[in-house]
């Protein structure tokens, strides 16, 4: 079956081999990006003990350095959407790239723990950059019959980074004892980010721009050539005619998004993205190594089954990759939040009954399933779709924004929730538990579905929903 048709024919035309090649090199590319966004966001599980040991941190520093790099993933999101509808999505990737490579040299070198934030804040703008431009990109360029498939490539990059991390963290926690890696095995850790931030950066080299961007710009003609690639001849005639009566050429302001019919996707987006990191999913991903020492392994088993998280986090990314376009944004992510909500019940109870080794791994193994399957890269993907080009770059900002107010609240609280006797584990899992159960309810009842839509579809989606509404409303009496 091909990867990117759904429906499973075989694609034998030469046209449309080459559609896939071009569509499928600019998405991997951008992918890359994802890849960099999982690295730097695992890179600290594996380095924060060392470096809490070596700086002499109390809890409270401590979720300070976990919470470093998402410091500056606030700004970096805020200020993206305008910079990249401004100078183009592809000019803000190679400067998230060159961000990338400096927090990787700065962040094996600092001297001070001043020093060390500084240089995370700096990938933290790399982070919340791509965090909102790279899913924007990948649903700006891709045919809609394979914008789930291709969209779920930047969730795949994240959580490939998140496991390649995590392994070689293993790795290089291995190479020495513990007072080397102390010293010196975090700087590796961290610094190795430099090799995927210079590839990344060489091969967006020979990425073209959003086609959807150029039109808003006024460049047809190259936007019409990059269409033509995308999807053919046919394909460009009807998506330039599509964009053009969808578009008002002239730049769009956030209080648009303020207004009907934006409002309701803008809530929507603000509300999904919230769900998404308060279920508790960093806790994990940045102190996994933490939560399974603490539950009564070794450091060396806690490393152990961190990367057994990567790893089921990586599979299950591919199932939803199989899936999204078959079952659907909204039934995915049904089955997800109800999965998550019951996994992280059991996390919970465990913790209080005192239970840990393989129990606490396979429920803990289940919660990032059911995320990698849905939550993880379905809702950026259903917020990349679902705004008008005009406003697509500054609302997947505060998408973006709100992904990373509420990474910071849980990567900075987890450490203290943790530890607190009157809180602890138990407790801390509890709450994650009970917002899969409301982000459950949310999508049953606000969620409407966009699979095999185009994004000028969804966009008069919304303006029919507020139109039809309208009609309904009874007419005032005079």
């Amino acid at each position: 079956m091909s990867f990117l048709h759904p429906e499973g024919d075989k694609l034998v035309s030469n046209n449309s081999s080459r559609s896939i090649r071009f569509v499928l090199f600019a998405t991997v590319v951008t992918a890359i990006g994802g890849f960099l966004f999982g690295y730097d966001t695992a890179v600290i599980n594996g380095a924060v003990s060392y470096v809490k040991a070596h700086f002499l941190l109390n809890s409270s520093q401590e979720g300070m350095a976990g919470a470093s790099a998402i410091a500056g993933c606030i700004p970096g999101a805020m200020f993206s959407g305008f910079l990249s509808d401004r100078f183009g999505r592809k000019k803000i990737l190679l400067l998230c790239a060159l961000l990338y490579a400096s927090s990787g040299l700065l962040s094996a070198v600092p001297n001070t723990f001043t020093e060390f934030l500084a240089a995370r804040f700096i990938s933290g703008l790399g982070i919340g950059a791509s965090s909102m431009i790279c899913p924007v990109y990948i649903a700006e360029i891709s045919p809609e019959k394979w914008r789930g498939r291709l969209g779920t490539l930047f969730q795949l990059g994240i959580v490939t980074g998140i496991f390649l991390t995590l392994f070689v963290n293993k790795l290089i926690q291995g190479l020495g004892d513990e007072q080397w890696d102390t010293d010196y095995g975090w700087r590796w850790m961290l610094g190795m980010e430099i090799l995927p931030a210079a590839a990344f950066m060489a091969l967006l080299l020979a990425v073209p721009e959003s086609p959807r961007w150029l039109v808003q710009r006024g460049w047809d003609a190259e936007a019409q050539k990059i269409l033509e690639k995308a999807g053919g001849a046919e394909h460009a005639r009807t998506e330039m005619a599509a964009i053009r009566e969808a578009m008002n050429l002239e730049e769009g302001h956030f209080t648009e998004m303020l207004r009907r019919p934006w409002l309701r996707p803008l809530m929507i987006a603000v509300f999904l993205m919230a769900c998404s990191q308060f279920c508790g999913i960093n806790a994990i991903i940045y102190y996994s190594t933490r939560i399974f020492a603490s539950a009564g392994g070794g450091q060396s088993a806690a490393f152990t089954s961190s990367v057994w998280v990567g790893l089921i986090n990586l599979v299950f990314t591919w199932a939803a990759i199989c899936l999204v376009d078959r079952a659907g944004r909204r039934m995915l992510l049904l089955l997800g939040t109800s999965a998550q909500a019951v996994a992280l019940a059991l996390v919970g109870w465990m913790f209080h009954a005192r239970i840990t080794g393989l129990p606490l791994l396979i429920c803990v193994v289940l919660f990032i399933a059911a995320f990698a399957m849905a939550m993880g890269p379905v809702s950026w993907l259903f917020c990349s779709e679902i705004f008008p080009n005009k406003l697509r770059g500054r609302a997947m900002s505060v998408a973006s924004l709100t992904v990373w107010v509420s990474c910071y609240v849980v990567a900075q609280t987890f450490p203290m929730l943790n530890d607190s006797p009157a809180i602890g584990p138990a407790k801390t899992f509890a709450a994650y538990a009970v917002v899969s159960l409301f982000s459950f309810f949310f999508v049953l009842v606000f969620l409407p579905e966009t699979k095999g839509r185009t994004l000028e579809e969804i966009e008069k989606m919304w303006s029919s929903a507020v139109s039809s509404r309208r009609t309904e409303m009874p007419h005032a009496k005079n």
